[in-house]
């Protein structure tokens, strides 16, 4: 629809400055076989030099209204869209995070390719788990299903004793906070990528945010700051400075879950050395979830569990697996 609309454009304007041009030529000739005088032409002349510019406003203006359409037919389809997983008729009351998390025969298809089956999983109140496995074992479906972006086909997920389902969604992600190897970040400032982490933070927990996750000083150096825009997907920031300001999101949201879905995955080792620390400190206190691939990144983790083709195949800590 955009090429469409820009092909018009670009076929009217030539034709309205011809158009244009022609009535400045007839205007002129109309002056001299009538005689007018020069003020008088000088006054028609300014006129003429105008009418095109708001005949051009007036053969645009359909164009333009064919776009808001698009536009408006876009925000429709999104407002009617359903959401993938349903929301409680009488959500249960999350007022906190006491006990811990549970998955009970867990099994999860996309369509008809089974991802997981029979997955059994205990992670108790301030315990972190590791995730390991290759590419393709169900870690980061098993992370969705935890999160609930999606629905166990079988089986359940319990928060505290009870079915993930039976909570509403706002609640469910306001205990959990998520630092991906795919950062989002927005086309903003460094603090408001910061802030979105939990609505209504302050500037005073953003700035202590940013200090917790060593992004406080990369920060200051920018031309303005924590104002400074970092572009589109933060366009002007190295792969380093993106992964701080996402676990500095995960400060300012200060949830008790934490989910790490490699988030160092896609660093060089040297950037990867240099945000540990901030994962260790983020960690602190917190329910753990880390998804890795080499068992060495989860060295610290109370639990591993590993997964191949959908199944726990392993768990112990690290030095039982070695």
């Amino acid at each position: 629809m955009s090429v469409k609309l820009a092909q018009t454009r670009n076929l009217l304007n030539p034709l309205i400055e011809i158009i244009g041009m022609f009535g400045v030529g007839l205007l002129i000739l109309v002056v001299f076989a009538t005689r007018t005088e020069a003020s008088s032409l000088v006054s028609f002349l300014t006129a003429m030099m105008l009418v095109p510019q708001s005949i051009k406003r007036i053969a645009n203006l359909h164009l333009t209204l064919a776009a808001a359409s698009v536009s408006i037919g876009r925000l429709e389809q999104f407002y009617a869209e359903q959401p993938s997983v349903p929301e409680p008729v009488r959500p249960r009351s999350l007022v906190s995070f006491r006990e811990g998390l549970a998955v009970e025969n867990l099994s999860f298809s996309y369509g008809h390719h089974l991802v997981l089956q029979d997955v059994n999983l205990r992670i108790p109140k301030g315990k972190k788990i590791g995730l390991a496995g290759e590419s393709g074992s169900g870690k980061s479906t098993l992370i969705n299903l935890l999160m609930r972006f999606y629905d166990p086909t079988h089986g359940r997920i319990l928060l505290d004793g009870h079915d993930l389902r039976e909570y509403a969604s706002t609640d469910l992600f306001r205990h959990m906070a998520l630092v991906s190897q795919d950062v989002v970040l927005f086309d903003t400032t460094a603090a408001e990528n910061i802030g979105f982490g939990r609505e209504g933070s302050t500037r005073g927990e953003v700035e202590r945010a940013a200090q917790q996750a060593q992004a406080y000083d990369f920060i200051r150096q920018m031309p303005q700051g924590f104002e400074s825009p970092i572009g589109e997907r933060g366009q002007f920031l190295s792969g380093g400075q993106k992964a701080r300001l996402a676990i500095a999101r995960a400060f300012v949201r200060n949830a008790p879950i934490l989910v790490l879905d490699e988030p160092t995955a896609a660093l060089d080792s040297r950037a990867e050395a240099e945000i540990q620390s901030s994962i260790d400190s983020l960690e602190e206190g917190r329910t753990v979830i880390c998804i890795a691939h080499r068992l060495s990144t989860l060295a610290n983790m109370d639990e591993i569990v590993v997964l191949d083709h959908g199944r726990v195949v392993e768990r112990g800590t690290f030095e039982e697996l070695l």
